[in-house]
């Protein structure tokens, strides 16, 4: 035998809810008295709270063995990248000498590259450094030491340091200046100590030595391959899985009509 319930009316189902929400009998609030409540609310402040607190903590404990200039870990390349500038998007390099747009571009990039090499910038950063000094790493393992790190002044570049030059980095003339930028990779001492073609030391608040390489025979109208290697001890540039270490391939093509 099957018992159908009675069906409520909307009144009936109006008048539960709002006993649900406040019983003036029971002095429940929604199916809880304050004292409930009270116990619950205070449950769920000290949970929370302590949660906040741990979290807090650790995250304190973690910052004291973080170094504000170094990196506690990180997976750094065994050997160095190159870059050039001016950078174009596939390292090709083309300039046609009669036409003034293909490569003011190029100086443009240029100009603003070399900014932070102008020698009114980096005289303020050389008071205890001169060319070709190395110096130790302090024992409190901190990098940052403006007046122990040897900056690049851009009047080092000759006649590609782009200073009362004429010839815009000689692509006017089509004997244009490619700047070679080895990356900056942290506690890394390109070199070991021996000689070689470009001297890097990794630090904070540092600007990298650059050498200019100036293309004085270049053919014109024809596509002319590149290749730049750097020449050091320590750093390999036989990988062929990495084009970029230690090394730097573009193209360079001279125009004329």
């Amino acid at each position: 035998m099957v018992i159908q319930k009675e069906k409520k009316s909307c009144g009936q189902v109006v008048e539960e809810w709002k006993e649900f929400v406040w019983n003036p009998r029971t002095h429940q609030f929604m199916g809880r008295t304050g004292t409930s409540w009270a116990f619950i609310l205070l449950f769920y402040l000290v949970f929370y709270g302590f949660l906040t607190a741990m979290f807090t903590l650790t995250m304190w404990v973690m910052l004291q063995t973080v170094s504000d200039h170094t990196p506690k870990y990180q997976d750094r390349l065994a050997t160095p990248g190159l870059m050039i500038r001016p950078k174009t998007e596939n390292l090709d390099v083309i300039v046609n000498v009669s036409d003034t747009e293909s490569w003011d571009q190029h100086v443009q990039k240029l100009n603003k590259f070399l900014e932070p090499y102008n020698d009114s910038i980096q005289a303020q950063k050389n008071d205890a450094c001169r060319p070709g000094r190395y110096y130790e790493q302090p024992d409190n393992g901190v990098l940052n030491y403006p007046k122990r790190a040897c900056q690049f002044n851009r009047t080092q570049l000759g006649d590609c340091s782009g200073i009362g030059d004429p010839t815009h980095y000689g692509y006017s003339t089509g004997q244009p200046c490619v700047f070679i930028k080895m990356n900056r990779v942290i506690n890394f001492y390109a070199g070991a100590n021996q000689s070689m073609n470009v001297t890097c030391v990794g630090k904070v608040n540092y600007t990298q030595p650059l050498v200019a390489v100036k293309f004085l025979n270049v053919t014109p109208n024809v596509e002319v391959n590149v290749e730049c290697r750097i020449n050091a001890a320590n750093i390999a540039t036989d990988d062929e899985r990495d084009k970029f270490a230690g090394r730097v391939a573009f193209k360079l093509r001279i125009n004329k009509t």
